[in-house]
């Protein structure tokens, strides 16, 4: 009889040699993360109504260039990008075109669920189907399904796809190459981005962000093919969707009623309860008698100067650059010493031209407990932290469907909670 849990022993016998995360370990646990009935069905209606944004966020772009929404919009959202981009950007034959995957970062607090980010080209696909593959032996009722990642991901490119996976993104190569081996057959291939060459009738996924368009050499020599819609690629090759800026956009009060007709009323309350207020990073300078609202302060300089019980705040760089995705480029301002955080406060204004920032209220997520392997101990042992849920939505059916959530749970003292050797990483199942 195995010395271990029969799940820990599934992944420890079926991992890919090379290991997941470019070889990085996680913490194993025996169990899948509970969530109850209702709150899966919140998780399938917040799906919609992320689906809904996403569409009023590419129309917002597109009536911001055209003069029919305030161009502050665009200008926002073009900043840092070459022209080729843009002009794809704002292609009238790419403009029914959105993401087919989308993936939110929701944190569960005390006070539901609040989505810290927003993601249309994530990774965990591959690792969370894998993870579906261990538990799902042991009778566990899986959200999604036992399939569902596989099959949501199929769904998409029913004849198959190229999967055109860039160097940066290298740490998800062998979740993917799993994905495709697990969906069967040669329909699905793993490609190095920065050599490949498309082939016609083929679509693409697109695992490359594309503030790595240098690297990407195809993405410029196939313009006018992706432009046209000659060539599908998955997601679309519209940057201004890989931009954070849409949290602050969502609260300005200047596009209120835009956002009010585009997800309707009730739409647009759920969404104000999900996405924390957030500010763009701007530096122009702030009139003497104005303020930052909610903030009440007249600089950010004087953000930069707040007190560690003052500044419950979470500054990120938005977009198109290497540190906009992953856990980099992230700064928790109640973590950090008031000298760090002023100086982080400045950096984002130096580079606001290039690659703006937004200032998050911080909302830490609850504590909860879940069992996890001790392999120093070799036993079950119960571990304290929080959680964050990462559910996976595709739309290749036309309609937008839950196929999976992967649960992160990181130690206590972890303020970020991401992927980490500290922390377990789980698939989510329905209890009642």
């Amino acid at each position: 009889m195995s010395k271990f849990p029969s799940a820990i022993e599934r992944i420890l016998r079926r991992s890919p040699e090379e290991g997941f995360f470019g070889g990085k370990p996680w913490i194993l646990s025996p169990e899948p993360f509970p969530l109850s009935r209702s709150q899966i069905t919140e998780l399938e209606d917040l799906g919609e109504l992320l689906n809904r944004f996403i569409k009023a966020c590419d129309e917002a772009y597109r009536r911001s260039k055209a003069g029919s929404l305030p161009g502050w919009i665009g200008k926002y959202l073009d900043k840092g990008k070459p022209d080729f981009l843009l002009r794809m950007g704002q292609s009238p034959a790419l403009s029914p075109s959105l993401p087919q995957v989308i993936r939110p970062d929701v944190l569960l607090t005390t006070g539901g669920f609040v989505l810290s980010e927003l993601d249309s080209v994530p990774g965990g696909i591959g690792f969370t189907d894998f993870l579906h593959d261990c538990y799902k032996e042991m009778g566990w009722d899986l959200v999604g399904g036992d399939s569902g990642m596989r099959d949501g991901f199929a769904g998409l490119f029913p004849a198959g796809a190229d999967i055109a996976l860039s160097n940066e993104a290298a740490d998800y190569r062998q979740e993917m190459k799993w994905l495709a081996s697990s969906i069967g057959g040669e329909r699905f291939r793993v490609r190095a981005a920065e050599t490949y060459q498309p082939e016609k009738d083929i679509p693409i996924y697109r695992f490359f962000e594309l503030f790595d368009h240098a690297n990407v050499p195809f993405l410029r020599a196939s313009e006018q093919a992706l432009m046209t819609g000659e060539m599908r690629m998955v997601s679309p090759p519209k940057a201004f969707h890989e931009e954070k800026l849409w949290f602050a956009l969502f609260h300005r009060p200047q596009l209120r009623d835009y956002w009010r007709r585009a997800l309707r009323d009730s739409g647009f309350r759920k969404l104000q309860d999900y996405l924390p207020y957030s500010w763009v990073m701007d530096p122009t300078p702030i009139p003497h008698h104005a303020a930052i609202p909610r903030l009440d302060l007249s600089s950010w300089e004087e953000v930069g100067q707040l007190g560690r019980q003052e500044r419950q705040l979470v500054l990120k760089v938005s977009g198109f650059s290497e540190e906009a995705w992953g856990s980099r480029g992230v700064w928790v301002g109640h973590d950090m010493s008031q000298e760090a955080w002023a100086s982080a406060i400045a950096a984002s204004q130096e580079r606001f031209e290039r690659s703006p920032s937004i200032l998050q209220e911080f909302h830490g997520p609850r504590r909860v407990s879940h069992p996890i392997w001790n392999k120093k101990t070799a036993r079950v042992e119960e571990m304290e932290g929080r959680v964050r849920l990462c559910p996976y939505y595709f739309l290749g059916t036309g309609k937008v469907k839950l196929a999976g959530v992967l649960a992160t749970i990181a130690p206590m003292d972890k303020k970020v909670v991401h992927g980490m050797e500290e922390a377990t990483m789980v698939p989510c199942c329905v209890v009642d």
